[in-house]
């Protein structure tokens, strides 16, 4: 099929590109920016004028629920909610049950994402076999069968040994490793950030050091193995800081930071609502602020949504008995774009923070617009409000902004030029 979407703000991050034109797509790919090929006549037309064009947004965290967990998520749902939130390529966790640490899985994953075909799926594959931070997954067949990273969530490694050999490991076959850091036993029993809130309402604390000791540690094992690292979930300013000194020394890292972390802070907790309960916990405001200084100047280089969808029920018991996440792939950039409208990003920064500084950090095939290249585009307009809910794609309504007002609204999203999602 032949598309011309005429007369939007071209914004590419990668290219530096940001001028009104035109993007003209034939077979999956587009063919031109600006005037059209030679006897180029396109069968469909999109006016994009008063809207933004930018590449796909590439979400690094999207828990699809699949295999395992239908009562919270499929991969029909949960692609189609990113596809509604802009993303065109997502990356999703080993933790499904059976574990993503087979090539079986991996494949089953693969082959239910391009049935449904509303956004490309990057699977991670387990580092250990099962998650159990013991023995090796078989990451080269997981890498045969499509995985582009691999890690082990907030399940930890407790032989450190272990975790260097699988670090060495990956090293020798370039492989790129996620950190979640978290120390397990300073994090254990633990419901919210160690501090004022937490104690005010008797909620017992995640200390900042249970992710500093965790990531202090995982940083000199990079040092010394050599692996390509990427460090997912930063909740903390001084998290970041070793990460900057880490970027700083040459070390091969790049980070990420959950969205709703830039937003939110622990002070959401004072009511109990169990829909601010996730994991790594929601910290202070000087750590939000530490958070969107190092999102502004580069050292976090991605914003993700961290999607975790759960059934009604997941998030009724009092708040130690509820299951932690939140679901919000299918708001990204509306919720990415109070940050432009706080002043915090201008619009080029936060897009290259939700599409080519993600898919750099994974090295994935995505996040810009070039001739020749796939045409993943999201369509939006920054100048109407989004109103959270109006309309829920995801199986999980567990989503503390369900009724607000958010600036921008997706438009079309489109995957391969086919467009997966129309407002």
């Amino acid at each position: 099929m032949k598309l011309s979407i005429l007369g939007a703000r071209v914004i590419d991050p990668s290219s530096g590109m940001d001028q009104v034109t035109d993007i003209h797509v034939e077979a999956c790919k587009i063919v031109a920016i600006g005037a059209a090929p030679a006897g180029f006549v396109a069968v469909d037309t999109i006016d994009a004028q008063g809207l933004v064009a930018a590449p796909g947004l590439v979400d690094l965290n999207v828990a699809l629920r699949e295999p395992g967990y239908s009562r919270k998520g499929s991969i029909i749902s949960e692609t189609r909610a990113a596809a509604a939130g802009g993303v065109t390529s997502l990356c999703c966790p080993p933790k499904t049950k059976p574990v993503l640490d087979t090539s079986a899985v991996a494949e089953l994953i693969l082959d239910r994402a391009r049935e449904a075909g509303n956004a490309k799926v990057f699977p991670i594959g387990a580092l250990s076999k099962g998650l159990d931070g013991e023995q090796l997954a078989e990451l080269v067949a997981l890498r045969d069968a499509g995985c582009v990273a691999f890690g082990n969530g907030l399940e930890s490694f407790r032989n450190t040994r272990t975790l260097c050999r699988a670090l060495e490991y990956a090293a020798t076959f370039d492989l790129t490793v996620i950190f979640n850091s978290q120390d397990h036993d300073l994090a254990e029993g633990g419901l919210a950030h160690e501090g004022p809130t937490a104690s005010f309402l008797g909620l017992p604390g995640i200390p900042e050091t249970a992710e500093t000791v965790a990531l202090a540690r995982d940083l000199l094992l990079v040092e010394q193995s050599g692996v390509r690292a990427h460090f997912s979930q930063l909740t903390s300013a001084r998290g970041v800081a070793l990460i900057a000194q880490a970027q700083a020394r040459g070390l091969p890292v790049t980070a990420d930071v959950a969205l709703y972390q830039l937003i939110l802070t622990d002070e959401a907790l004072i009511d109990f609502s169990s829909l601010y309960h996730v994991q790594p916990p929601l910290r202070t405001r000087a750590d939000r602020d530490g958070l969107r200084e190092a999102v502004k100047s580069g050292v976090i280089s991605a914003i993700s949504s961290h999607h975790q969808p759960h059934e009604r029920d997941a998030k009724l018991a009092p708040f130690g008995a509820t299951e932690p996440g939140i679901s919000s792939v299918e708001l990204l950039l509306p919720l990415a774009m109070t940050l432009v409208e706080d002043g915090l990003l201008d619009l080029p920064t936060l897009l290259a923070r939700l599409s080519a500084g993600p898919a750099e950090a994974l090295r994935l095939p995505a996040g810009k617009l070039a001739v020749g290249g796939a045409a993943d585009i999201v369509l939006f307009d920054p100048a109407t409000s989004t109103v959270a809910g109006e309309t829920w794609l995801s199986k999980g309504e567990n989503c503390p902004f369900i009724g607000h007002s958010l600036p921008g609204v997706v438009r079309y999203t489109l995957v391969d030029g086919r467009i997966s999602h129309q407002a």
